[in-house]
């Protein structure tokens, strides 16, 4: 389980550090891929292939479906930890997750998310600010009340 988060730098070739916490559970090699809210997403290989195959279940026929599958597939990218515990993050990537310099690397329970430090600022203060609202939603939606 992934938890917890930790402030980076990216340098100037686009390598950022990932913290032992974290690439004790992502292993040697693990995907990494644009995710949703303006973050990428990293994914150790077991959730990844889990992943799969429920993108896989989702009618083809369906255009939305097509078009997640295809934002998220196509991004994406195997990366290996170097001997500095650090990875290389794709410029498309970057440009995507708007990464600059300053980074935060979550740990989001099956996940890491990897954030420009300022949107993950504006997000959880947003987040934050509506925290109540949203368990309350979750938990009328998960009891179908």
């Amino acid at each position: 389980m992934f938890i917890g988060e930790y402030q980076h730098t990216i340098d100037s070739k686009g390598r950022l550090f990932i913290p032992a916490r974290f690439r004790e559970g992502l292993g040697d090699k693990f995907i990494l891929t644009k995710g949703l809210d303006g973050c990428l997403f990293v994914y150790p290989p077991k959730e990844w292939t889990a992943l799969e195959q429920k993108m896989r279940s989702l009618p083809f026929t369906r255009a939305d479906a097509r078009a997640f599958v295809r934002f998220f597939f196509s991004g994406a990218t195997e990366c290996e930890v170097d001997k500095q515990g650090r990875i290389l993050i794709p410029a498309s990537l970057r440009e995507y997750g708007g990464l600059e310099k300053d980074t935060m690397v979550v740990g989001i329970a099956s996940r890491v998310e990897i954030w420009s430090k300022q949107r993950w600022e504006e997000y959880n203060s947003s987040a934050s600010a509506s925290a109540e609202q949203l368990a309350e939603k979750i938990v009328e939606f998960d009891l179908g009340l």
